[in-house]
């Protein structure tokens, strides 16, 4: 094995790390170190790379502990038959770094993965060891982010839910049948029991005991997974049915969609070639519109062909112009499930829609400085001053959203 100092081992485990799409740090419990007790803060908000409202970057440390792995699983570039540079940090290192990364202002937490090492209890263990000696031993408070591998024994998720703010455990593919067929080494079973207990963890951590005190706190940010799209050849349709279960079946913080890149040097036959990341784009359309706008995966796919998001408009849009009978809207009389469904309008614009047609008529420049998208709505809805008239029945109307064809260059 070639020897690695740490920052060789940092260009490529960082690098590795960018595969992992779960990572996020919303939701977690408010710590911060401003009694000069401790070190870091969850500062309230922040993803890998996010800003917070005073337009601070916040930044986590986005690493793998190891991309060695024993697995072979098609998909991935870190499999045990890939020819890619490897490296290992130990536990001391990754420590070191994070607080190190802090001191620095780099960072306001860890988001920490790694590919199976001898066993998965073994590499679990040395995960769980990171976050416990930066909380018991450097009292750090800022936040962590787990991968949890999900064959590892309970007992060590369980106590990896107790350092970190969240865990996320990969489901891989939409299917079963995929995972059986590129990742046979992972049983979907087993993925779906440890979230499962992820679940009833936190879910127990909330209940008070009979003296009124509270267990301690696990995973207070909650859980979150990944679902690999473009390796297996399912359509969209079965993608969000499979997302849509998972938010209700283990109450995920949120399901994190990663388009497939093929890998060079694959002895393996995957079906289909990277699809654009304008499917991941929309995947995460559709799932904002499950999740905030109180869609349903037959409406959102309704209008799909083959089962697939238009990759043209977005899956509100494509609703809109099926549905065209719905339309135009009437934003001062309408209800806010039906002004949820106009293109253009977010909850935050609908949410100001509600509280200012309560005083007064809303006109077309309103609409225009509570941050509605016109360019989207002004087909589908009516406003004091405005009617799109004919606009909303025009054959072409779709045509007007989608890009413009361009010309391609020979040279």
């Amino acid at each position: 094995m070639v020897k690695r100092n740490v920052q060789e081992k940092l260009a490529i485990l960082a690098d590795a790390a960018r595969y992992d799409a779960s990572c996020a740090s919303s939701g977690s419990v408010r710590r911060d170190s401003r009694d000069g007790k401790g070190l870091g803060s969850t500062g309230g908000t922040g993803i890998c790379h996010a800003y917070a409202p005073d337009g601070r970057c916040i930044s986590l440390l986005k690493i793998l502990m190891t991309n060695f792995c024993i697995y072979d699983c098609a998909y991935c570039v870190n499999r045990v038959s890939s020819n890619t540079p490897r490296a290992r940090f130990s536990v001391q290192e990754v420590v070191d770094l994070t607080i190190s990364f802090y001191r620095r202002n780099y960072i306001e937490g860890l988001f920490l993965s790694s590919g199976i090492i001898r066993s998965p209890d073994d590499t679990m263990e040395q995960m769980v060891l990171i976050a416990r000696t930066l909380r018991e031993d450097h009292n750090f408070r800022g936040y962590i982010h787990l991968k949890t591998i999900p064959d590892a024994s309970p007992e060590l998720i369980e106590e990896a839910g107790r350092h970190a703010d969240r865990l996320s455990i990969n489901v891989e593919l939409p299917t079963d049948r995929a995972v059986k067929t590129y990742a046979p080494e992972k049983d979907p079973a087993t993925i779906r029991g440890a979230m499962g207990d992820v679940r009833a963890l936190r879910e127990a951590s909330r209940d008070k005991s009979h003296t009124g005190k509270r267990p301690a706190r696990f995973a207070p940010a909650g859980q979150s997974t990944q679902m690999i799209v473009g390796a297996d050849g399912a359509n969209d349709a079965t993608i969000l049915v499979r997302a849509n279960s998972l938010y209700s079946d283990y109450r995920l913080g949120r399901v994190y969609y990663s388009a497939f890149s093929p890998i060079p040097d694959s002895s393996a036959a995957l079906p289909l070639i990277k699809p654009p990341l304008i499917r991941e784009h929309r995947l995460y359309q559709a799932d904002w519109l499950l999740r905030f706008y109180d869609f349903t995966v037959d409406e959102i796919t309704d209008p799909a062909k083959d089962g697939n998001l238009d990759l043209e408009i977005d899956p509100k849009l494509a609703w809109a112009l099926k549905h065209r009978a719905v339309f135009p809207v009437d934003v001062n009389r309408a209800d806010k499930a039906l002004l949820l469904r106009v293109p253009g309008f977010g909850t935050k614009t609908v949410g100001r829609i509600l509280k200012t047609r309560r005083h007064r008529t809303i006109r077309y420049e309103d609409l225009m400085r509570m941050g509605a998208n016109m360019k989207n709505a002004r087909a589908f809805i009516t406003a004091g001053g405005w009617t799109p008239r004919t606009l909303t029945d025009e054959a072409n109307l779709r045509a007007r959203f989608a890009p413009q064809p361009q010309q391609l260059q020979l040279i």
